[in-house]
């Protein structure tokens, strides 16, 4: 399954680092950017993340909350974040739902690794609709930071 632009975003509860279940209807009425990435401590996830974290001030001013997928275990995202200093909630996607549910789920990754979460980036609306969706097949592509501003922009 994916979802396109218009689409009422799929509803998730997932966990954060922090052990807290994050549902995504505790942000109604605030914009949010999911950012679903392949796996912790790689090169392109690491500078994707860090990116988020460099321009939070940005999403902020936007009025928008910025969430972190992964298939990683808590554990892992946990040492992620904090080797990072990222300032945004990261989630563990381990049973891989939330990822398949947004089209957004390799069957095969590299080295025969099945079921890891494609670089991905989705906006959600105030109230719950998709206004921005970009899912890459190359885990070697970063998505387009500047459109996905200009949509936040737009929806305030």
């Amino acid at each position: 399954m994916s979802v396109k632009t218009g689409d009422k975003a799929p509803v998730f509860s997932l966990y954060n680092t922090n052990k807290e279940l994050v549902a995504l209807e505790n942000f109604r009425g605030k914009n949010v950017v999911l950012i679903f990435f392949p796996m912790a401590f790689t090169r392109v996830c690491t500078a994707e993340l860090c990116s988020m974290r460099d321009n939070m001030n940005v999403y902020e001013r936007l009025n928008a909350q910025v969430l972190g997928i992964s298939v990683d275990s808590l554990y892992t995202l946990d040492r992620f974040k904090t080797d990072q200093n990222l300032n945004f909630p990261l989630l563990s996607d381990f049973n891989k739902e939330v990822s398949k549910a947004y089209g957004s789920l390799y069957e095969e990754f590299a080295f025969g690794m099945k079921g890891v979460s494609k670089r991905s980036a989705f906006i959600i609306d105030k109230e719950g609709a998709i206004r921005y969706a970009e899912v890459l097949e190359s885990a070697g592509d970063l998505p387009n930071f500047e459109a996905m501003q200009e949509t936040l922009s737009k929806l305030n």
